[in-house]
């Protein structure tokens, strides 16, 4: 086999593993030019194991983004641990973003202690729990129900979001990189995510352990930029040290707390 098949080869098996992969990942994984990287690729859709999209390829063996009700059910008293340890860094007075995703939707559940709180948010599962909050203003941010994420995602959104001096930003994530490369798999939230951190005095990373070493399609942000990443206990020592060596606090989240 020559060292062109070899590494085609090499790139199928990459790709059907992690699902989603950006052109420069890939690139920068197998350390060829990005011409290059566009001739395998090509010649990998044709031979129909992935499909391009938007920024990148994807496995068409395992599909794109997991529904919202998959991903939900997954790690959730990790999930619930890591909202309840982010909503007590909320304080009187704030006006905050709370990210679409299934771990940053618990933070509403922790919440009914706060005065004066306005949120932001294009995530439809904060929007509903928050109903019951009286002392919680909710600004729902404007959009087309994308149902992938349960959020509302537009132009418009972005445009909105831009607007508001917004204190503290909650944001979710698919997957931290080991080099700290933040990242997420909807193409259509990922403007809307850069729109958050540009807009956010802090900026809070809220992720459970699962996803430390994991790089998805986008990447939104670098771990550099958080203020905070509020994590479950049971946490990797790596991640630990990446968060100390950008000078990046860490919360830790213990799982007994979502009791």
């Amino acid at each position: 086999m020559g060292m062109k098949s070899f590494r085609i080869r090499q790139m199928e098996q990459y790709i059907l593993e992690h699902d989603l992969v950006s052109m420069e990942e890939l690139r920068d994984t197998f350390n060829i030019s990005m011409n290059t990287v566009r001739m395998d690729v090509a010649q990998l859709v044709s031979k129909g194991s992935i499909r391009k999209v938007y920024g990148g390829v994807s496995s068409i063996q395992k599909g794109n983004l997991l529904s919202f009700e998959e991903r939900e059910a997954k790690n959730i008293l990790l999930k619930k641990a890591v909202g309840k340890a982010a909503a007590s860094l909320v304080e009187d007075g704030d006006i905050i973003y709370i990210d679409s995703g299934t771990t940053t939707m618990y933070m509403i559940d922790y919440m009914g202690d706060c005065k004066n709180v306005t949120v932001l948010t294009n995530n439809l599962n904060v929007i509903n729990r928050a109903v019951a909050l009286p002392d919680i203003t909710v600004i729902s941010l404007p959009g087309m129900l994308e149902r992938k994420t349960n959020s509302f995602v537009s132009s418009d959104t972005v445009r909105t979001l831009e607007k508001y001096n917004i204190r503290k930003a909650f944001m979710a994530t698919s997957g931290i990189s080991i080099g700290g490369m933040v990242t997420n798999s909807s193409p259509l939230e990922y403007e809307i995510k850069k729109a958050a951190l540009m807009s956010s005095k802090e900026v809070n990373l809220l992720i459970d352990s699962t996803k430390y070493g994991i790089s998805a399609l986008l990447t939104y942000a670098n771990i550099a930029e958080m203020s905070k990443v509020i994590v479950n206990d049971d946490v990797d020592s790596e991640l630990l040290e990446l968060c100390k060596k950008n000078n990046v606090e860490v919360v830790l989240a213990q799982e007994s707390d979502e009791n």
